[in-house]
């Protein structure tokens, strides 16, 4: 892991394949804000993925599904000023890579052109390889996302685990291997059986990241407020609460409104003042029954 001060090496794809080669776990993260991709990135996280998860942490979404074009476009432009040598993924959001080849291209090119960034992750099966190797082939990488994918699983009826029976896993197996050789650099297996995972590892030849999906992968995908506990509604199984900072920050926000409720804030240390000599002109100009022991009982 690299130091503070150490200039870390840019993270690429090449370089992701030797770690999966070596047995050197990849560490992905979805990032939505400046601040926390400046200590992603400072901490040598890999892959810093735009997921449009930030659309419900930050902007108060109920899925997904309602997260805009714009929104994503608003926080990978973020993600590219707080970044440096992590790889710069974006989630392509709902409905822009659907409809098309030509839409996907062109939607995968506006962020590369207008929030730098530097490979796209599309969510999906077997009937979105069309549209997703278009992107590839406009010289786009894409990492293919598989098993529970967060844009459909509503109108699926719920969210729920994947690759739990021998026929789904089948089919999932089946989905990875039609993204790979459309030519996608790597896949993430979302909630699916361990199993599913191992054997994609096992079997693929390009990096699979596990997000919920067990131990076995070449690296694991986790959302940045699961490991702080920020989006209160829910809590994932497969992810764990470092620390949770809702009591942190009800703690802080409380002290604050108490405060200043009680006029205890701003205090002196926290306020300017006029020199004596220009308070007392300011209050001659201005006709201000004004007492100077007031201002020097606040210095105090």
């Amino acid at each position: 892991m690299a130091g503070a001060t150490e200039r870390r090496k840019k993270v690429t794809i090449r370089g992701l394949q030797k770690k999966m080669r070596e047995g050197e776990q990849i560490v992905q993260m979805a990032i939505y804000d400046y601040r926390s991709a400046v200590i992603a990135d400072r901490l040598g996280i890999d892959i810093l993925c735009v997921s449009d998860t930030g659309g419900m942490i930050l902007f108060g979404h109920k899925s997904t599904v309602t997260v805009t074009f714009d929104e994503v476009m608003m926080m990978s432009k973020a993600i590219d000023r707080g970044s440096e040598a992590g790889l710069r993924m974006v989630d392509m959001p709902y409905w822009s890579f659907h409809v098309s080849p030509e839409q996907a291209v062109e939607n995968a090119g506006r962020f590369v052109h207008e929030a730098n960034a530097e490979v796209m992750k599309c969510e999906g099966n077997i009937n979105h390889v069309r549209n997703i190797e278009a992107i590839i082939k406009a010289g786009i990488p894409v990492q293919g996302h598989i098993g529970i994918t967060p844009m459909r699983m509503p109108q699926l009826g719920g969210f729920f685990a994947q690759g739990k029976t021998a026929d789904r896993a089948k089919e999932l197996v089946e989905d990875a291997r039609a993204m790979v050789d459309a030519g996608c650099f790597s896949i993430m297996t979302e909630v699916t059986s361990q199993e599913v995972t191992e054997y994609l590892a096992q079997t693929l030849p390009v990096p699979v990241i596990s997000l919920g999906g067990g131990q076995g992968g070449h690296g694991v995908h986790i959302i940045t407020s699961d490991l702080m506990h920020l989006y209160e509604e829910h809590t994932p199984r497969h992810s764990k609460v470092y620390t949770d900072l809702i009591p942190i920050m009800e703690d802080v926000f409380t002290r604050y409104r108490d405060e200043v409720r009680d006029k205890v804030y701003p205090g002196a240390e926290h306020s300017v003042f006029m020199s004596e000599d220009e308070a007392k002109k300011f209050a001659k100009d201005m006709q201000w029954d004004w007492k100077l022991e007031q201002l020097e009982k606040k210095k105090r």
